[in-house]
Order: structure tokens, then C-alpha cells, then sequence
């Protein structure tokens, strides 16, 4: 017998004593067989009406389901149970019920959308899903984005405002602009100029990693549609600020080292042969060392949300974070290197206005922003320019740390199926407990 649920069973044989499609015994009920006359057995479907069609236009009964002596007729129409094909063929494209669309019911659709009980729907996600997922955590709870945003920015603007005016702005830089200055003094000026700036920088990365390991906290969270305060995503991410901040300077000394390594070949032969020939030994080397640390720092930019949620320490971070990009590398940086622009885009916006009113409101005029860089800053200029910085990290820190984590769940979805555990964490019907990421 055929057991497929939806589909009848092909027809039997007639046998003797018995009409066919007869349901009960054979011969007539309550009397006995009548008796067959001698002769040669009457062949299967003698009982049958006399009235058969012409020849050719019939097909003899078929026998018994399975048996193969004998064949066998098409089986009927299938009912509108499981199995059964939908109007318009297999495809499903029909116009009727259970056409394009449908699941279940009698029809071969798509799968039913993805659960989204968060920012982004539990499936493998396209670019714009990436970046609206992370503005969609801001938007929605913006409360404790932009409070963890503003207080990280203030507090990092505060400092940078305070070191340029009581202590870097006394540097001496004036050779940067003094045409006459001999090659000393503009050597002692660009090694201040960088100090400068290299301590500037390191303030902001302090800033950028605490920003950094609070949001990732909230936007994972934002996946699961489960609001987060600021002093819960604190808790969390306190354990792995310092990890994180290792992280992110060990990531900087291997760039800073690869470019020194490809500059060296070029600083060797100037010194032996002359400037002409090291320079471009040296630009060469700098550009192949540029490109692959770029590649480095691609394979390695989800290291970040790796460790603050899956608490692993620095080096399975890299690990897994190169393990997670390993032949994606080209969306992975295309996103970032997008959601990059961006973010800049839009705090450029706001910061170059802040800065022409604070370069007028110092009685510089726009001549102060252009010579800002080598001449005395005023704190006007400071104070009002620093608003704009402030300003623009509230937008800049949620999107690119919002992208970073969104990137990584979704490379995790593609390979480790994490959709399924998210979706169980979520408390979405059929998938059972599950765990929420990071915990």
C-alpha cells in the first residue's frame, strides 16, 4: 500500500465472486456462492457489465498495490492534503489559494518571514538591514545610547580641551610655518606636532573603547528587542573594558609595526645612497605595508564585539574574529569602510560649522581654522569647537560600534546558525529556552 499522507491509493483488481469498488463480501449477502459452471476459468472482470467499450479504449484492471505483473492505472487526482502540488505546478506561482506566498494549506510557497523580535529580523542580513539595524538602536532606545554616547564624548572632550590649553598649546610649532626654518628646528617642531597629536589620540581611544564595550552590550541586546539601562550595560561590560582596550592597542602597535617594517628598507637606503633613491624605496614600501595592514585589521575588526560578548580573551578574539571574516573579507570591509563614511559624513556636517563659529567667535575670523593647527588656540576656540566634537561623537559612536556588532552577529548567522539560538532567547514560539548572546 501506498501511505502517503494526501494521495489515494491506486485501485485493486476485481477479484471473482466480486464487483468492483465492492466494500463488502463476495457473492450476495446472507446466500450461499452460486455455482460455477465447468469449463475454462473465466478470465478476471467476467462479471462485469456486458457492455464493454470497443477494444483498445480501456485499460484492464490493475493488480494488487506493489505487484508487478501486472500494470498499473494512474492514480487519481491527489486531494488538497500534505503533498499535493499547488495550482499553476509545482513552482507554486498559481493565482488560486495556495499559489506564490503560501506555506501550508496545500501549497509549496516560500518559508514563512524571518522572527524579528528586535532591530533586525533572525536571518542572514543585507547591508541596508546592517545599517538600519544600527540607527534603528538608536532610535529606538535612545535614551540609553545617547546618554552612554554623550557622557563618553564629554567627558573625552573635556580632557582634549584641557591638555591643548594648559599644556600642548604651549608647544613650540611656530617652525611649521616659518618658511626661514632650518631643518632642526622643523624636525624638533613635527616631533611635537606629533606628540601632540599621539596624546590627543590616546585620550580619544580611551574614550572610543569605553563607548565601544557599553554600546555593544546595548545593540545585542537591541536584537532581541530587550531594553538595557546604562548602568546594566556598565555591569556587563566591565569585566572586559581592559581586555578590550589591550585589544585595540595591541591592534595599533601591529599596524604601527608593519608600516615601520616596510618604511625601514627605505630609510636604510637613504641613509647609504642618497634621498632620491631611498624616497620612493621608502613611499613603496609604506604603500605595500599600508595594504597589508588594512587586510590585517579587516580580518581582525570583529574581535571587538567577539570579546565583549562571548567573554574570550584578546587572542581567541583575533582568532575567531579572523576565523568569522575567512571568505568574506570583501563585504566585511566594504560595510565597515561604508558605514565609516557615513558616520564621518554626518559628524563633519555638524563639526566644520562649529568650528568657522568658534574660529570667529575667538575674533580670528575663518583664518583661525585654517592656522589653528600652528598657531595659539584660544579657549573660545576650544570650548565652542569642542561642543561640535561632542555633538558629532553622539552620532559617530552608535553607528560604527552598532554596524561592528551587527556585522558580527550576521557572520555568525551565516555560519554557526546563530539565528536559531537568538530566536530561542527571544522567547520566539517553537525554539524553546535559550541563552541571550554575551551572557
Amino acid at each position: 500500500m501506498n501511505d502517503t499522507p494526501g494521495w489515494a491509493s491506486p485501485g485493486s483488481a476485481p477479484s471473482a465472486g466480486r464487483e468492483p469498488g465492492a466494500s463488502g463480501p463476495a457473492g450476495p449477502t446472507g446466500g450461499p456462492e452460486p455455482e460455477q459452471p465447468a469449463g475454462p476459468p473465466r478470465e478476471p472482470g467476467a462479471k462485469w457489465s456486458k457492455e464493454q467499450p470497443p477494444a483498445g479504449q480501456w485499460s484492464a484492471p490493475t493488480g494488487r498495490p506493489g505487484s508487478t505483473d501486472s500494470p498499473q492505472a494512474p492514480p487519481p487526482p491527489p486531494g488538497p492534503g500534505w503533498g499535493a502540488p499547488p495550482p499553476g505546478g509545482p513552482g507554486g506561482h498559481g493565482g488560486g489559494p495556495g499559489g506564490h506566498g503560501a506555506w501550508g494549506g496545500g501549497g509549496w510557497g516560500g518559508p514563512p518571514p524571518a522572527a524579528k523580535p528586535g532591530v533586525i529580523p533572525l536571518r542572514p542580513l543585507g547591508v541596508g538591514e546592517i545599517l538600519d539595524g544600527a540607527v534603528s538602536t538608536m532610535r529606538t532606545y535612545w535614551r540609553t545610547v545617547l546618554g552612554i554616547s554623550l557622557t563618553v564624548a564629554v567627558l573625552t572632550e573635556i580632557v582634549v580641551v584641557l591638555l591643548q590649553g594648559l599644556v600642548l598649546d604651549n608647544a613650540s610649532t611656530d617652525a611649521l610655518n616659518d618658511p626661514s626654518a632650518t631643518l632642526d628646528e622643523l624636525t624638533d617642531a613635527m616631533g611635537e606636532a606629533l606628540l601632540n597629536s599621539g596624546v590627543v589620540f590616546l585620550v580619544t581611544l580611551v574614550g572610543t573603547v569605553a563607548a565601544t564595550a557599553l554600546l555593544t552590550t546595548v545593540t545585542s541586546r537591541a536584537v532581541l528587542g530587550r531594553q538595557v539601562t546604562t548602568g546594566e550595560a556598565w555591569r556587563d561590560a566591565r569585566p572586559q573594558v581592559l581586555k578590550l582596550f589591550g585589544l585595540i592597542c595591541l591592534l595599533l602597535l601591529i599596524t604601527t609595526g608593519i608600516i615601520a617594517v616596510g618604511a625601514l628598507p627605505g630609510f636604510l637606503v637613504t641613509l647609504a645612497a642618497g634621498g632620491e633613491v631611498g624616497f620612493g624605496l621608502t613611499l613603496l614600501g609604506i604603500v605595500c605595508a599600508t595594504v597589508l595592514a588594512v587586510w590585517l585589521m579587516v580580518r581582525f575588526s570583529l574581535a571587538s564585539p567577539t570579546l565583549m560578548l562571548e567573554k574570550q580573551g584578546i587572542v581567541k578574539a583575533m582568532t575567531r574574529s579572523a576565523k568569522l571574516v575567512r571568505g568574506s573579507w570583501w563585504r566585511v570591509f566594504g560595510i565597515q569602510l561604508l558605514a565609516t563614511i557615513i558616520a564621518n559624513v554626518v559628524a563633519s556636517i555638524i563639526v566644520i560649522p562649529f568650528t568657522f563659529l568658534a574660529s570667529a567667535l575667538s575674533g580670528n575670523g575663518a583664518t583661525g581654522f585654517l592656522n589653528s593647527a600652528g598657531g595659539d588656540i584660544g579657549w573660545t576656540f576650544l570650548v565652542v569647537s569642542g561642543i561640535g566634537s561632542v555633538i558629532g561623537a553622539m552620532i559617530t559612536f552608535p553607528i560604527t560600534a552598532g554596524v561592528t556588532v551587527l556585522l558580527y552577529i550576521d557572520q555568525r548567522i551565516r555560519r554557526e546558525a546563530l539565528d536559531l539560538e537568538l530566536a530561542r532567547a527571544a522567547g520566539v514560539p517553537d525554539h524553546g529556552p535559550g541563552t541571550t548572546p554575551g551572557s
